[in-house]
């Protein structure tokens, strides 16, 4: 898969544009369509034969195949390219590109070999997602970006029908979203739920206080009623909620189900990432608001018909009708720096040609020698050593299994999230786990896919908390022999969803780098695409600081009825 064969492409023409981007992940592909909507020359080059990069769905054939092949040992370096590390071709100094692999530590197993046959004939049916599991809040920043861009007359989602939490009693329960829901919820005591409704009705009274200050610019007219002080809105969220006495049960729920927390709020030996008052109570008006926001979405979450990868694919779309061109299976394999100023010019591409533009893009996968040697031309190296200085930050281990049954009796596409301690003492970060059914289009009929995902420091501790995630839902084969489950778990193999197929591996990630040369950040471990997208916008305020981020303006051909998001019910 994505074997490239770029000598077959005609020269690409014009070779000059004002903008050149690599890889078709989300954050290239919407700044693609911003700077194309603003009227730039985009040029979006693609080394694979299908959109997405690490955001894409794939087939279950390709994604075995693409992650082997775009797999290294965690000993492994960077995979370098044939030109040397750099040379002189008359005019600038070519310096060669390495591709270093996000992916490590791959594992696949086909769990049941009399369903081999099934799995491999039915291949195509499967929309699998690399960056996984990810979920749109009906109310979130990407949903205002696909309308004001008018990417959303392209994709089409489904809502997702329940949100739960795994309890250490090996328990799922319902997280309590809404008003009716606290009220029904036959799991929690009559005192949590008076605590939890005076707790929503706080922070409601607290955010129409804001913004009845924020929309009122006059001192004197400010209003009164905010109950939380700056001092609590500074303060760490799971000290204000046990200041307002809120049961562990319900802070679990908000801090790591609805706040969506990575990390064990309660220990701060281990904590990476304290959640602020102010910062928790944005996380759940978000929650609240995107509840009940579409008339046929039950919750508050939304996912894409037939995949994540119809979100790039969306924004490309867009891209192209405003004019920017689209080559896949086009390698870059070398920058052309100046010799004289030190400045980037263009890229090399495999087919030899060579193609030059203002700024470039590049996806995270890319980065240069971190040892070059010293040139005799007078350019600064300084400058393109920004690609060799793109760190990784964290590790997010990722999973993905196959099954025939549903978690949930009558629940098809749910969302789990297990809060630390849940699964082990010494589990110290939250999982998530999201199942999708046949009727979005992303398995074949009476199968489910479910994707699992944990920001973790190391492979080690990443592949335990996959795991034990798995194990407490799903029936697992003993290692080395696919055929078989172990002991304690077939006395609940008639309750638990037996595995198919299923695939773990780590991704490393990276933070994204602005300059004439800018690289975007490679998928992180959150839930919904907010972060992502806010460095994809404030990448596009770099290359054009004086330009409208998606100007709200439309030709006559584009003004059929794209101002919605697309829902079946």
């Amino acid at each position: 898969m994505g074997d490239s064969e770029p000598f077959s492409y005609p020269p690409i023409d014009p070779v000059n544009f004002d903008l050149i981007i690599v890889g078709t992940g989300l954050s290239e592909s919407v700044i693609a369509a911003a700077a194309a909507a603003i009227g730039k020359t985009v040029l979006h080059l693609d080394p694979n034969s299908f959109y997405g990069s690490y955001f894409a769905s794939l087939s279950l054939d390709e994604f075995t195949s693409y992650l082997n092949s775009h797999s290294v040992h965690p000993s492994t370096d960077t995979t370098a390219t044939t030109l040397g590390n750099q040379h002189d071709d008359g005019n600038h100094v070519v310096v060669e590109l390495i591709q270093q692999s996000l992916y490590s530590d791959v594992e696949v197993f086909s769990c049941a070999s009399e369903k081999e046959n099934f799995l491999r004939e039915n291949s195509r049916k499967f929309n699998l997602d690399l960056g996984g599991p990810r979920t749109l809040f009906c109310a979130d920043k990407c949903v205002d970006l696909l309308l004001k861009s008018g990417a959303s007359q392209y994709i089409e989602f489904k809502g997702i029908d329940a949100s739960f939490v795994y309890e250490a009693d090996r328990k799922l329960a319902n997280v309590p979203d809404s008003r009716a829901a606290i009220f029904n919820d036959k799991n929690l005591t009559r005192i949590e739920k008076r605590r939890l409704m005076e707790f929503f009705k706080l922070i409601q009274q607290h955010l129409a206080a804001s913004s009845d200050n924020h929309n009122n610019s006059d001192a004197d007219d400010r209003v009164d009623g905010c109950n939380i002080s700056e001092e609590d809105l500074e303060s760490r969220f799971v000290c204000f909620m046990e200041k307002m006495r809120l049961p562990p049960k319900i802070k679990s729920i908000l801090m790591y189900a609805i706040a969506m927390a990575d990390y064990d709020q309660e220990n701060n030996e281990f904590c990476e990432d304290l959640l602020k008052t102010k910062d928790g109570i944005e996380r759940l008006a978000l929650y609240s608001s995107s509840v009940g926001k579409f008339p046929n979405v039950l919750g508050a979450l939304i996912y894409p018909i037939y995949g994540e990868g119809e979100l790039p694919q969306a924004f490309c779309r867009r891209a192209a009708v405003k004019g920017c061109i689209y080559v896949l299976r086009m390698p870059v394999i070398a920058l052309l720096i100046d010799k004289v100023t030190g400045l980037y010019r263009g890229i090399k591409v495999a087919s030899g040609q060579d193609l030059y533009s203002d700024q470039l893009i590049l996806d995270p996968c890319f980065t240069i020698p971190s040892r070059l040697p010293s040139s005799p031309t007078d350019y600064s190296i300084e400058r393109i050593h920004i690609l060799s200085q793109n760190e990784v930050k964290r590790m997010v281990a990722r999973g993905i299994c196959v099954t025939e049954s549903s978690i949930m009796t009558d629940v098809s596409n749910c969302l789990v999230v297990y809060p630390p301690r849940s699964l082990y003492p010494e589990q110290h970060r939250s999982v998530r786990a999201l199942q999708i059914g046949s009727n979005l289009a992303v398995c074949p009929s009476g199968t489910f896919v479910l994707y699992f995902c944990g920001v973790c420091k190391d492979a080690d501790e990443g592949k335990k908390l996959l795991q034990a995630a798995m194990n407490a839902l799903l029936v697992l084969p003993v290692a080395g022999n696919p055929d078989n489950i172990s002991s304690d778990q077939s006395e609940s193999a008639d309750i638990k969803p037996i595995v198919l197929w299923s695939a773990f591996y780590m991704q490393k990630m990276t933070a994204g780098k602005f300059d004439r040369i800018s690289s975007t950040p490679a998928p992180d471990g959150n839930l919904n695409y907010n972060n992502l997208l806010d460095a994809s916008e404030k990448l596009f305020h770099q290359l054009y600081p004086n330009e409208e981020y998606f100007p709200e303006t439309r030709s006559p051909e584009e003004s059929k009825d794209d101002n919605g998001i697309s829902l079946e019910s």
